[in-house]
């Protein structure tokens, strides 16, 4: 196919500028398809319970009308009900009604009279086969969740009406894809790995990058790009306003946080935030840190129901699930057994939790996401972690994480569907909040964690410091944790355990990726290095002379920021100096300025610490993460951006970054935030209410 004829994001389809629809040779055989694995996914759940069929394709047809009652018609006084309740009110609801409607179809069909448990087996069987067929068929699953918006009916009601394109309300669709690099997302064009972001690149789009200052971590990128705010200073750090850890994992601390931002910056206003940090000052958010804290906070429970109430879908992604968990054993093990380097123990609680954000989080997020299009969300923000989960443990580009970019692609390709189905005429912007960098952990190369490497130098002087850090698994478990945390109380079940070394610790030590942090929390202001130097002389030189350390950032005595190496001194402030070897050599270009604009913010650490970067762009992370990202060097920086060909970068919120080519790009979420808005404005995405269009009228005329 040539480039010319090839179809842009959301585009028709050739089929859908008919007047009516004639199935192809295609659709009858997938018809056939479907009718034969659902037959057999039927007799094989019954079979399990000791049930068996002598008429397969009444069995078929009788399940199939029941759940089209209960997906088209049952649904909507469910909805009502689940409205006034939660994400579990609607687990209860649609899975009650699946079981109920399945159960009554199988009693008509089979005259078999079975039980909850038995109908609930049924399901589950049935559900995994059917997935499976899907799979086999190459119809997704991902296509299968969002399936309740991507029917005909609004396509020929426009097609009736003679309305266009351009005459559909305009809507905006950001999708986030977690930890993805640019040049990451390159070599997944170039192995066919992504073929549907490749298509609208190729046609519809620009692919360019971002550069994600220090901290290049989700939720200091999430307030940026959903704030415009530039004042978070690491994922997790001493706050001397409140004299205490905040980790923005913890929804009580992203809620202190959010507070802090300005009221009226929201990117999301009129709008949805699904699976973020943060709301953006969204009207509906779902499955937000912030919100997390009570179950009613995390969005209706009406919304919720589309994916619950969808006939097998929850029991097939179930057991996907556990198929997933299973695999991430399998790759692990094949991992230890070829010897592969650098990697980390892959634990069995990683295991599961990969399972649920890669099969069951997505599944829910593109519902939810269907949803909204449906509803016609001015702009909808999602944020989807698949790759990223994968990444940390197995590397950015191991096979097992690239493989996850193929997932996105397919998640993506199943929102242009619903773009073209729904009301709305939806414009996409994909966008990662950062990347990751390869490396062994410092612990791996110093045999101890940080935070005890800082204790054992402060101490060699004869001190007897204590410290305070956390459990530094929050980042990875946000997202399962927003929704159990809601569950059982955030005081139950927070992201990460502060752990204390006494009851008033003398420093709070941190790590984000190859980003290091050291706050003398005693003191009420930031320290100099030469009062560092005085009371704990060992240290500084301590940390430099560590395996996998390549500089300390401290301040001078005119509080200007000062950058030490194992044979230099750099100074940052207005008149920088330099002293023996520059500590910056082999570090990105923009490490200077980014250093200088941490140094700037009042909660960044007393002491900043960065790891090396070699030859090869690796480094070393201050947590158990062989991917990894929150400093600077390597990919971790070099973030991706898609938008729509005819949207322009606006040039004075770019600059050139060599690491990115000779293109200005977009520097800091912060001006992200600036060019979303900006586009909001320009193309007049607005909300729903007060919009008058040609479609607008001429639907509501009949």
């Amino acid at each position: 196919m040539s480039h010319a004829t090839e179809r842009g994001w959301a585009s028709p389809a050739p089929e859908a500028t008919r007047a009516s629809w004639v199935p192809g040779v295609a659709d009858v055989l997938q018809a056939v398809w479907t009718v034969v694995v659902a037959a057999v996914a039927l007799t094989l759940g019954l079979a399990a319970v000791g049930v068996s069929v002598t008429d397969e394709l009444l069995l078929v047809v009788v399940v199939f009308v029941a759940m089209f009652v209960l997906d088209a018609i049952v649904s909507r006084p469910l909805r009502l009900l689940a409205s006034g309740g939660s994400v579990l009110t609607a687990l209860v609801l649609g899975l009650t009604a699946q079981v109920l409607v399945l159960g009554a179809a199988i009693d008509l069909a089979a005259h078999a009279d079975l039980g909850i448990g038995d109908t609930l087996v049924v399901l589950l069987v049935a559900g995994a086969v059917m997935a499976c067929g899907r799979w086999l068929s190459g119809a997704t699953d991902s296509h299968y969740v969002v399936g309740a918006a991507t029917g005909g009916g609004l396509r020929q009601r426009w097609a009736r009406a003679g309305v266009g394109r351009e005459d559909r309300p305009r809507g905006l669709l950001v999708v986030q894809i977690d930890g993805v690099a640019l040049p990451v997302l390159r070599r997944a064009l170039a192995g066919g790995q992504a073929p549907n972001i490749a298509r609208w690149v190729r046609s519809s789009h620009t692919l360019t990058g971002w550069w994600a200052t220090i901290p290049c971590t989700t939720p200091a990128s999430m307030a940026g790009f959903l704030h415009g705010s530039d004042q978070v200073p690491a994922y997790r750090w001493w706050d001397r306003r409140s004299g205490r850890l905040l980790v923005a994992g913890n929804p009580a601390d992203a809620r202190v946080i959010e507070a802090r931002f300005p009221t009226d910056s929201g990117l999301l206003r009129d709008g949805t935030a699904i699976s973020t940090t943060f709301t953006g000052g969204a009207a509906r958010s779902y499955l937000t840190v912030s919100r997390s804290t009570r179950l009613r906070d995390l969005g209706s429970g009406s919304t919720y129901l589309s994916f619950f109430i969808r006939p097998f879908l929850l029991p097939g992604a179930l057991v996907l699930t556990v198929g997933e968990v299973i695999k991430e054993f399998r790759q692990g093990h094949r991992q230890r057994v070829r010897d592969v380097r650098p990697r980390i123990p892959r634990k069995a609680d990683y295991a599961v939790l990969r399972g649920l954000t890669n099969v069951l989080l997505r599944k829910l997020d593109l519902s939810l996401i269907a949803d909204e299009m449906t509803r016609g969300s001015a702009i909808i923000f999602v944020d989807f972690v698949d790759y990223d989960e994968i990444a940390h443990h197995a590397g950015p580009e191991r096979p097992e994480s690239m493989a996850a970019i193929e997932g996105l692609d397919g998640a993506l390709a199943a929102l242009e569907d619903v773009a073209r189905s729904v009301a709305t005429r939806y414009d996409l912007v994909v966008v990662s909040d950062h990347g990751q960098s390869l490396g062994a952990p410092f612990s791996q190369l110093a045999g101890c964690s940080f935070a005890d490497r800082v204790v054992e130098l402060m101490r060699s002087g004869g001190s007897e410091a204590t410290v305070l850090t956390t459990t530094e698994e929050g980042e990875q478990r946000g997202p399962i944790h927003t929704l159990t945390s809601a569950v059982v109380g955030e005081d139950r079940s927070p992201p990460e355990a502060i752990v204390s070394g006494s009851d008033d610790p003398d420093v709070a030590v941190t790590g984000g990726g190859n980003l290091g942090m050291i706050w003398f929390r005693r003191l009420a202001v930031r320290p100099t290095l030469a009062e560092i130097d005085a009371a704990w002389p060992e240290l500084v030189p301590g940390l430099l002379a560590s395996p996998g350390v390549g500089l300390v950032m401290s301040t001078d005595d005119a509080g200007d920021p000062l950058v030490i190496g194992p044979d230099g001194v750099r100074g940052l402030g207005d008149a920088p100096i330099t002293d023996g070897e520059d500590p910056l050599l082999g570090y990105p270009s923009r490490a200077a300025a980014d250093l200088a604009r941490l140094h700037a913010l009042s909660d960044a650490g007393d002491l900043v610490v960065l790891s090396t970067v070699d030859e090869l762009d690796r480094v070393h992370a201050f947590e158990e993460q062989v991917g990894s990202h929150g400093g600077i060097g390597g990919p971790q920086n070099e973030a991706l951006f898609i938008h729509p060909r005819d949207w322009p970068l606006d040039p004075d919120l770019t600059e050139v970054v060599p690491e990115l080519g000779d293109t200005p790009v977009l520097v800091g979420a912060w001006n992200v935030h600036r060019q979303l808005m900006a586009w909001r404005r320009d193309h007049g995405v607005t909300p729903l209410s007060g919009r008058r269009t040609r479609w607008s009228r001429r639907t509501a005329a009949g």
